[in-house]
């Protein structure tokens, strides 16, 4: 069992904002495998089903961004997963270019109130994440206000190809292929390969 969790901010208000890529990418593979993500558990919506012919939960915690530990920790233990092992957790980060990817066995939260307290919440930083980028904030804007943005509409476009690549990345990584995933999506992406 796989439980793939993607953070965000639950509510109409804060859809397509840049805090909620990890749950727009749940949204596309929750599409691409079939799978609905509706049923309430573990202060989460989550679906189950096949993707790469391994069970998963997709999972996407109401809890608000800043306490999304509470519910992953609740999925880990009532699904009885072995985090380093066993889950994947997809988020925005405001250090990577738009649209690019860059995927983690384990680390510091590196800023992320998310990641913070999910860390907190399982007492350790060893799972694996992949981090989708979001843009640098500009200088005279504040970080909140920033990440609770939305995207321009050329910057939609960059994020739907990394959307794209994050769902093949998870799919690599379902399949105990994290190094390889690594190694294609971590580089830096040129302008004329985006």
């Amino acid at each position: 069992m796989f439980v793939i969790v993607g953070l965000g901010n639950p509510t109409l208000q804060y859809e397509g904002t840049r805090h909620n890529v990890g749950f727009d990418v749940i949204d596309r593979l929750a599409d691409k495998y079939n799978i609905t993500v509706e049923t309430r558990k573990s202060r989460a919506l989550i679906g189950k089903g096949i993707i790469e012919g391994k069970k998963v939960i997709l999972a996407k915690p109401q809890t608000y961004m800043n306490l999304s530990g509470e519910s992953v920790r609740s999925l880990t233990d009532y699904y009885k997963i072995d985090e380093d092992q066993e889950l994947l957790v997809i988020y925005d980060d405001v250090s990577l270019g738009v649209g690019q990817l860059r995927i983690r066995k384990k680390g510091s939260a590196g800023g992320h109130n998310g990641i913070k307290n999910i860390i907190s919440h399982l007492d350790t930083d060893v799972f694996v994440r992949i981090k989708i980028g979001v843009g640098e904030k500009p200088k005279r804007m504040d970080l909140a206000d920033y990440v609770l943005s939305r995207f321009s509409k050329d910057e939609r476009e960059e994020m739907e190809a990394g959307y794209e690549k994050a769902v093949r990345a998870a799919a690599m990584i379902l399949n105990g292929e994290t190094d390889a995933a690594m190694n294609e999506y971590n580089r830096k992406v040129k302008p004329e390969e985006a």
